[in-house]
Formats: structure tokens, C-alpha cells, sequence
């Protein structure tokens, strides 16, 4: 609900600070006081028009703010939206802002932080109803009219719209399911070819991780064979076999070895270095004898060489084409293996889910039809109800009518006739509410009703029947009193007041007898200040609120004093006997 509103510039509005409580707040006072100002200030919070025009003559800009409590019932709509813009502070209450420039240029504001104006428009249509003089109506928005008839149906018509909606969720999931597959079978054979041919080409090659790296060493050695036998027989000369000149390291390092056993015989303290002198002798013969062994091994092969090559060209092609690796190629492989094996099951697969398609489709119609009739059934009674609210409301001969649209679908779900419907996540038909406001002229949507009064009174006596399907927490009407007497503004009153134990009403009114239902009372007053005129707003304490309402009878007197109290108390008897 609505509890505070800042309004500072905006037309011949100076400035106000208005703080609104639960229930009924009526608005009073002359033609031109600017009553209907303070309504389109709100109408430009929540994302209405907003023109330079607007701004009070000689200022620079015009600012609105308001402050509103979160509804236990709309929270889970206007927090996903907050937290999608980060813009959750408190979880209960919203701050809207507004601010229009000479420039041109306006700033929108939610929780302090300034937002795209669509933002404000979003946020709105959860918060405010404006029914009058605005086009913010939620009950002209045609796609909601399905949810508030379900919604005034109860838990009967809302248990069968989530079995359908189960039902739907399951044949939705099932009908991407096989179309996703359906696709894929009219590639498959193309698709099947080409696994078959990479899995049979990587088969084939029968790669083993590490090969590459053995076979790039293998090349290195066998494209360098005649250097590394000239440098393995140079090693062995100078190792085992010496030359006419010099002896050979195993020869000489034998006369050190020699010598140093001698010395040990003399001095057993040098017995340790005489045995590490004879583990180096053995070392030196061990790799003379590897080296002599090594050699023998060594031979250019240039046939095994041409294999080397021809394998590491095959290692390269396939990784060029499946993966940078052994392994990456091993892994595609594996993958292209289960792709295989998914293509030849989806036929058995189409199978299955077209099977449970047909199944699906027959629940839903099923689901549907059982919808379809007891939507009917309840707008019926709700059009009954409806019409006796209008008829309360001085339109006795205003009718309504809530439509339903079959369309014809050849894919869609059958009904019992055999004809195939278009369906979608909320049933078998569109819902569309139409009203005949008089005698002849046929029903029409309401988005083409007449303005103004008549509008408004349509709103109430909608709002009235449907109070606890639409959750829309403040509803503001203006003009709902135009081309009615005082009679019938006691009744409006009432069912203002009324609607108001389930929504915050807002209310603009010329009548005393509406005005006296009302749990707060404000009073419009257009004042001269310094040559400016300016609104004025004062919140009635009781004495002032009676002399209020007897000036909206005629001139002030003890006679119209008296009425005014008689009327403030046969209101409350009313509030009285309803509670």
C-alpha cells in the first residue's frame, strides 16, 4: 500500500508531504483545487508521461516520491523483479522516485538508485490502480483476465488449472524432447557416415598414448646413425683399444690400479682408496664392453626409417583433425562411439515419446475440457454477481459478459466434437471480459468502454466482485461520482468502503455521502500565496471533516452541520453492522 507520497513542483503542487493509512482515504474540495493533480503525479510515478509542462512555472524541476509497503500477497512478484536489478533493501518496503526537468531529460528512481523508466512502469502495474481519467488499468490488460476469473473461481478452478499445468509441463518437456530428436534423425544418415568413417579411421591407427614421443627419438637416432657410429668408435679407442702411440683409459687406469694394490700391501691405511680405484676399473671395462655392445647394434636402416616417418605423418593427420594429442584423438574417438550409438537408438526413442505425446494429449484434453466448463460455470456466476453491483451502481441496465475464444489448430488438442484447439499453459481458450454499459449497443471490450464516470463505477463494481483475486494493493478512483445523486453515493461509499477492507482506496469524490465512509479524510484547497497559486492539503480531524462535508452540501449552516453529522454516523452504523 501507498503510505507516503512527496510531491514537490509538480503543476500548481509547491510542495506536499502526504501520509496515507489502510482503508478508505476520501479527497474533497473545490473544482480546480488540484485534487486531480495529486493523481496524475501518481500516475507519472509509476511510469505515466511525464512532460516539461509539468513543472511548476519558474522552477527548474518537479520531483515525486513515495514510499510503499510490500503486500505479503504480491512479494514473490516484486522481489524477483527487485533482485534481478539488485535493488532489494527491504524486503517490505519500496521507494518509487520521479523527476522531471525543464531540460527535458527525467530521472526514474527505485530504492534511491536511478533506473530505466520501464522499470518504474513494471513495478507499477503490481502496486497502483488509477481508474478514472488514466489508461492504468490492470482489468484493461486482456491477458489477465484469465487469472482473475481462475482466481475468483477458488481452489476448485485453481486445482484443476495446476493438474493441466502439470500435464502441460510434462508434454512440453516430451514434444522439445522429440522435436530436438525428429531434427537430428534427418541428419542422422549424413551424421552416421561421418562417425563411421572417423571412428574406423582412428581404429585403424591403433595409437597408443606416448607413441609419438618414442617414435620422434627413434627418428632423431636412425637419421643420425654414421655420426653416432664415428663417435662411438672414437669413444672405444680411446676407452678400450688405444692406438700404436698411446694406450687405451682401460690400460693405463690398470698400471694406476696395479700400483695403488702395491701401496696397500706396504700401507693397509691406503687399502679403501686401492678398492675405489678397482670399482672405477670395473666401471671403465663395463662400459667398454656396453659401448663395444652398442656399436654392434648401430646400422643405417633407411627402410625403418621410412616407417618412422610414415607413422608420425599418420599421428599428425589425425591430430590435426581430432584433437592436439594421443589422447585428445582417443578421446574424440570415444565420444564419436557413444554419438553413434545415440543416433541408431533415437528411433526407438521417437517411438517411446510419441507414444507418451498421445498419451499426454489425451490427459490434457481431458484436463482441459474439465477447465473449459468450469471456467464457464464460474464466469457465469460471476457475471450475476457482477451485474448487481452495476445495478447498485445506478447502471441497471448494464450487462457483462466474460468471452471465450476457441482457435482452431490442426496440431492442437481435440475436444469431444473432434475439432483440434489451440492450447497453451493456461488452457483451451482465450478469456476476454465485455461489458454492454446500456440497452443496444452490444458488448465491448472494456478497453473501449466510456471514460470518466461511468468507467470508474465499471471499475468499482469489477473490483468490488473480484476483491480477492486481483492483489493490487492501492486503488485510486477519480470521478466515480459523476452523473450520480446522493442516494447512490451512499451506496458507492459503501462499497468503497468495502473494497477497502481488502485494498488500500483512494478516492476523489464531490459527494458528502461517499466522502463520510471514508477513514481519512483530505481536503484540496487552491490558495493564493505571494500572487502564486498554489494546492494545499490538510488531513481532517473530525470537527473540521463535518464542516467540510456540510460546505460540499450547500452554504454552512446549523441545518447542513447536522446533515453532515447525520451522515458521518449513518455511515458508521453501516461500517457498524458489516463488521
Amino acid at each position: 500500500m501507498l503510505v507516503e507520497l512527496r510531491i514537490e513542483n509538480f503543476a500548481i503542487i509547491e510542495g506536499l508531504d502526504l501520509k496515507f493509512s489502510p482503508g478508505l482515504v476520501t479527497f474533497t474540495g473545490e473544482t480546480g483545487a488540484g485534487k486531480s493533480i495529486i493523481i496524475d503525479a501518481v500516475e507519472v510515478l509509476v511510469g505515466g508521461r511525464a512532460e516539461s509542462t509539468m513543472i511548476r512555472s519558474g522552477a527548474e524541476h518537479a520531483q515525486i516520491e513515495a514510499i510503499f509497503r510490500i503486500p505479503q500477497g504480491i512479494k514473490q512478484s516484486i522481489h524477483p523483479i527487485l533482485e534481478r536489478e539488485d535493488l532489494l533493501d527491504d524486503p517490505d518496503f519500496l521507494t518509487l522516485g520521479r523527476e522531471i526537468r525543464t531540460t527535458g531529460r527525467n530521472v526514474a528512481r527505485v530504492n534511491g538508485r536511478i533506473v530505466n523508466v520501464s522499470l518504474l512502469r513494471e513495478l507499477g502495474e503490481f502496486l497502483v490502480d488509477v481508474h478514472g481519467q488514466s489508461e492504468h488499468l490492470s482489468l484493461l490488460r486482456v491477458r489477465e483476465h484469465i487469472g482473475l476469473l481462475d482466481r475468483y473461481g477458488g481452489v476448485d478452478l485453481e486445482n484443476l488449472l495446476k493438474s493441466y499445468q502439470a500435464t502441460y509441463q510434462q508434454l512440453s518437456s516430451v514434444m522439445k524432447e522429440l522435436s530436438n530428436l525428429q531434427m537430428a534423425e534427418r541428419e542422422a544418415a549424413r551424421r552416421m557416415d561421418m562417425l563411421t568413417y572417423q571412428i574406423n579411421e582412428i581404429e585403424a591407427a591403433r595409437l597408443n598414448p606416448g607413441e609419438e614421443e618414442d617414435l620422434l627419438a627413434e627418428r632423431t637416432r636412425l637419421a643420425n646413425t654414421e655420426t653416432i657410429a664415428t663417435l662411438l668408435q672414437s669413444a672405444l679407442i680411446g676407452l678400450d683399444e688405444g692406438t700404436t702411440e698411446t694406450q687405451s683409459s682401460v690400460d693405463s687406469f690398470g698400471s694406476v690400479l696395479d700400483s695403488l694394490n702395491d701401496i696397500a700391501r706396504y700401507d693397509p691405511s691406503q687399502l679403501e682408496q686401492a678398492e675405489r680405484a678397482q670399482r672405477i676399473f670395473d666401471e671403465l671395462t663395463d662400459l667398454a664392453s656396453y659401448l663395444r655392445s652398442y656399436s654392434e647394434d648401430i646400422e643405417f636402416n633407411p627402410s625403418r626409417l621410412n616407417q618412422v616417418e610414415e607413422r608420425l605423418n599418420l599421428i599428425h593427420n589425425l591430430t590435426r583433425k581430432y584433437g592436439d594429442s594421443i589422447p585428445d584423438v582417443l578421446a574424440f574417438v570415444e565420444q564419436a562411439r557413444e554419438q553413434l550409438e545415440s543416433i541408431t537408438q533415437a528411433g526407438e526413442r521417437i517411438e517411446v515419446l510419441e507414444k507418451q505425446s498421445q498419451e499426454l494429449h489425451s490427459t490434457l484434453a481431458i484436463q482441459g475440457e474439465k477447465l473449459r466448463k468450469k471456467r464457464h460455470e464460474v464466469a457465469r456466476l460471476m457475471e450475476k454477481e457482477l451485474e448487481s453491483e452495476l445495478a447498485d451502481l445506478r447502471m441497471p441496465e448494464a450487462k457483462f459478459k466474460t468471452d471465450f475464444n476457441l482457435e482452431l489448430d490442426p496440431e492442437g488438442i481435440p475436444l469431444e466434437d473432434g475439432k483440434r484447439v489451440k492450447f497453451d499453459s493456461y488452457g483451451l481458450e482465450r478469456v476476454e471480459f465485455l461489458i454492454a454499459p446500456n440497452p443496444g449497443e452490444g458488448f465491448k471490450p472494456l478497453v473501449k468502454i466510456a471514460s470518466g464516470g461511468e468507467t470508474s463505477r465499471l471499475m468499482l463494481a469489477l473490483k468490488n466482485v473480484l476483491a480477492k483475486a486481483d492483489q493490487v494493493p492501492s486503488l485510486i478512483f477519480d470521478e466515480i461520482d459523476q452523473g450520480i445523486g446522493g442516494r447512490a453515493g451512499t451506496v458507492v461509499g459503501q462499497k468503497l468502503w468495502e473494497l477497502a477492507r481488502l485494498h488500500q482506496v483512494m478516492c476523489i469524490t464531490h459527494l458528502p455521502q461517499l466522502a463520510a465512509f471514508g477513514e481519512q479524510h483530505y481536503q484540496v484547497q487552491k490558495q493564493i500565496l505571494e500572487g502564486r497559486t498554489v494546492t494545499c492539503v490538510e488531513d481532517l480531524n473530525n470537527k473540521k471533516r463535518v464542516k467540510e462535508l456540510a460546505e460540499m452540501l450547500g452554504e454552512v449552516s446549523d441545518s447542513s452541520m447536522i446533515s453532515a453529522q447525520e451522515m458521518l454516523q449513518t455511515a458508521l452504523q453501516i461500517k457498524d453492522k458489516k463488521n
